[in-house]
Formats: structure tokens, C-alpha cells, sequence
């Protein structure tokens, strides 16, 4: 299964992506993640239902991930009004007949996460409705793991630095004079 960090924890969910029908002639179909299931098993595009041109599939089943180094971005998406999961969705380049123009790359709890994958630019970033279980799941996480930090202003030095000169000019330049002054023209003696 890969590494087990020892301040995580890992549920396993399904995703559900939706496709209709298209609404230009330029897009014959649209595709939207839509839920996810938790405790779902493995699957691979499983068609759940078909309705009036749109279908459901299982597209596939991932890892949701929660560390503790992240409780405060866990913290963060409970607050929102409608708290979520993100489902991260590449386009497949060039899809050969038959096969879906979506790969599933992960799912996360995380908003920053989410922010720094749709940031890229590369991925498809879907935010979907958190299901009663996985909030359960992830609102215990959050009250064990997560500590606030409290906000601490930083306090200035007591060093007046405006009555200071601390050098004229450039120091590379041995001269006692100010090295930014504007010329003068050069006095010329008047011969004897």
C-alpha cells in the first residue's frame, strides 16, 4: 500500500462523474465530478445509471489523505457554507474510441491543495459535496489534530534609524565629500 505516516489517516472514496449532454456545437459532451462514495470500491468508468442522455459512472476510487500538517486547511473547508471534497481531473490528450476524456488524479480535503493544483493550470479542479460521513471523519480529525496559533505582532526595534548617517556615499570611494553631488566645473588658476 505505500508509506503509512504516523499522523494520518486514509479513507478510501469513489468518484462519480457526470456526463451530458453538450450545450455548444464545439462540445458534443460536458463531464463534471459530481459526488463521491465512501468505502467504495475498485472500478473503472462502472456505468451507474442513464438517464435522458446523461450517465453516471464510478470513474475510479482513491485515497482521501488527512495529515496533520494540514488541520488548519481541514479547519478552513469545515467553515465554508457547504463544506467539500475536491476531485482533481486531468484531460486525456488525445482519448482512443471508447475511451474517457478524464483521468481521476486525486481526491483532497484540502482547499489550499486544491488551489495550488488549479493554480497550475493543468487540472481540473472540482469541488463536489462533502457526504455526511466523510464531514463526520473529517470534523473528528480536525478536533484532535488541529491546535490554533495564535497571532503574534512583531514588535519593532527601538533604534532610531532616521538620525543616523551611517556614511557618505559610497564606501569603495575614499573621499570626504559627498559622492553625489552635483559637478563643478573646474577653477582654472589665471596664469602669473
Amino acid at each position: 500500500m505505500g508509506v503509512v505516516y504516523p499522523e494520518s489517516q486514509c479513507a478510501r472514496l469513489g468518484v462519480v462523474i457526470r456526463r451530458s449532454p453538450g450545450v455548444t456545437p464545439w462540445a458534443k459532451w460536458s463531464w463534471r465530478a459530481t459526488a463521491v462514495l465512501p468505502g467504495a470500491g475498485a472500478a473503472s468508468w462502472k456505468l451507474l445509471r442513464e438517464d435522458a442522455g446523461v450517465s453516471e459512472y464510478h470513474a475510479s476510487t482513491h485515497d482521501l489523505w488527512l495529515y496533520v500538517s494540514d488541520s488548519e486547511a481541514y479547519a478552513h473547508e469545515l467553515q465554508a457554507a457547504s463544506p467539500s471534497v475536491y476531485v482533481i481531473l486531468r484531460d486525456v490528450e488525445a482519448p482512443a474510441d471508447g475511451e474517457m476524456p478524464l483521468h481521476v488524479l486525486t481526491v483532497t480535503a484540502s482547499p489550499y491543495e486544491a488551489q495550488d493544483y488549479s493554480d497550475s493550470g493543468e487540472e481540473i479542479v472540482e469541488r463536489v459535496p462533502m457526504p455526511p460521513a466523510v464531514l463526520e471523519w473529517v470534523t473528528r480529525f480536525v478536533d484532535e489534530h488541529h491546535r490554533e496559533t495564535p497571532f503574534v505582532k512583531r514588535r519593532r526595534d527601538k533604534l532610531r534609524t532616521d538620525q543616523v548617517q551611517s556614511g557618505i556615499g559610497d564606501a569603495r570611494i575614499a573621499q570626504l565629500s559627498d559622492v553625489y553631488r552635483a559637478p563643478t566645473a573646474a577653477r582654472t588658476e589665471p596664469p602669473e
